[in-house]
């Protein structure tokens, strides 16, 4: 049986009907599936409309992006070695070592994008816009992994 919470709706007076719909009870998609969706959405032609003033530019988005959203897990340095992960057990992997499979952009924008079901977020259902993504990725490559890319710019 459904239970009923009484949720104060912002505008009184309103139908019965949509009063209910203030107390529904939102139950997001499992990982599993969130990652499916992400992976079905996800394509390489999503960045190939992102335009950038200059390497730099893209570069410092990425920093912010990465700060706010990646270091947490990853750490400043991209070592995966943070209290944070250590804390919640997560298995989070240093982004600088010289055998990370993630060594191109197109691979790393997707892995972003998509996320998978261990624990990376999907950034890809809202959580960044493809252009974010893009940045963060130039960052990961361009600034914590220079030996991959960061001579050659993207």
């Amino acid at each position: 049986m459904t239970e009923w919470r009484r949720v104060r709706c912002p505008v009184q007076g309103l139908l019965v009907l949509v009063v209910w719909g203030c107390g529904h009870d939102f139950e997001p998609p499992d990982r599993s599936r969130r990652v499916a969706n992400a992976a079905a959405a996800y394509s390489t032609e999503l960045f190939d409309s992102i335009a950038w003033e200059s390497q730099e530019s893209r570069v410092r988005d990425g920093n912010a992006i990465y700060a706010e959203d990646c270091r947490r897990c990853h750490g400043q340095l991209g070592r995966g070695d943070t209290d944070y992960s250590r804390e919640r057990r997560l298995e989070v992997p240093s982004l600088v070592e010289v055998d990370w499979r993630l060594s191109d952009l197109d691979a790393l924008r997707r892995e972003i994008y998509v996320g998978h079901e261990t624990g990376m977020p999907v950034f890809g259902d809202g959580g960044l816009t493809t252009r974010q993504v893009d940045a963060v990725a130039a960052y990961i490559l361009d600034v914590l992994r220079p030996d991959v890319f960061g001579a050659e710019g993207a």
